[in-house]
């Protein structure tokens, strides 16, 4: 019998800073999965509660700025602390559906003192266990006035049925060793998450999927100018900078042969279906295998950190 693992991309938009109706989306999109047939689903990058979008149209560059003290004030309110239950409805979710889950999310995490906000991939496995939260290692460009650099703890792949799955965070996916940290961990279903735009996805997906013999699901979210609800603060100063789209989604899915098997998706929130079969990712790498017969151990080596980093170490 082939081996096949059914796969959910969620290209959604959050209802932008408000946690728990986000929640209820992605609580829906979850059940709908598992309606037809989907082990795994994937969120987008920061989905929940948010993308920070503001950043650039409010100079967010600005020294003591009231306005971005107000919209970081929210932000930490909407963000997720997953010892305070946060994820606990979702969690719940995808144990009564058995099926696992990689939620983008904006993380407040205690033991970093809840005050700073992290860009987290948090893997969540049918029973509704979480078994990893990574914090995104570099934020990228403006997206490092919001968001703390996290650690390499979070980076670990997971057994789903017959597949090894492992995820990173947008930019993450361009750095060559943190891809490696992947591939050397067995990885066969890479998810690349985004906050959305095919300039994200149409290129990178598929080099990574030809790079890495692997499954590459890209899920992005969707961010429109009538998304910004009027409860925000300084939603019109945020109105009046942006377009009507700021994130157009992009989400796609490449064969381990670079090979589209969904192509990207735009403009539009859909749940995006496919099966995948083991057997593509071992003809792939009849040839090529990253950190198998065509790795060199005795000449190259990579050292990772895993250590959860903070910035106190009690002894008791």
């Amino acid at each position: 019998m082939p081996q096949s693992l059914t796969v959910a991309l969620a290209q959604i938009a959050p209802i932008w800073l408000d946690r728990e109706r986000t929640l209820d989306k992605m609580i829906h999109q979850t059940g709908k999965a598992a309606q037809q047939g989907a082990q795994l689903i994937a969120f987008g990058e920061a989905l929940l509660p948010g993308y920070p979008f503001w950043l650039e149209p409010t100079h967010a560059a600005n020294f003591n700025d009231p306005i971005q003290q107000d919209l970081h004030a929210h932000y930490l309110d909407q963000a997720v602390q997953i010892e305070a239950g946060h994820l606990d409805r979702l969690r719940e979710a995808c144990a009564d559906h058995q099926i696992a889950a990689y939620v983008g999310c904006i993380e407040r995490p205690q033991d970093r003192a809840g005050h700073t906000a992290y860009c987290s991939l948090v893997y969540i496995d049918p029973r509704g266990e979480i078994q990893s939260v990574h914090r995104k290692l570099m934020p990228t460009y403006e997206e490092r006035l919001s968001w703390g650099i996290g650690d390499g703890h979070g980076l670990r792949t997971h057994s789903l049925g017959d597949f090894t799955v492992g995820g990173l965070n947008c930019w993450e996916n361009w750095m060559p060793m943190a891809r490696a940290t992947m591939y050397a961990q067995g990885v066969n279903v890479h998810i690349a998450v985004w906050p959305g735009g095919p300039h994200n996805t149409q290129d990178i997906t598929r080099f990574i999927a030809q790079e890495g013999r692997t499954y590459v699901l890209s899920v992005s979210g969707l961010m429109r100018q009538s998304d910004i609800g009027d409860p925000l603060p300084h939603a019109d100063l945020i109105r009046q900078h942006t377009g009507d789209w700021l994130a157009r989604g992009g989400s796609c899915i490449a064969a381990p042969d670079g090979s589209w098997l969904v192509e990207p998706v735009n403009d539009r929130e859909e749940l995006l279906v496919a099966a995948l079969d083991l057997a593509e990712v071992r003809k792939a790498r009849q040839n090529f295998d990253p950190s198998g017969h065509y790795a060199r151990p005795d000449v190259f080596q990579l050292k990772v950190d895993r250590k959860r980093q903070g910035m106190v170490d009690f002894g008791e």
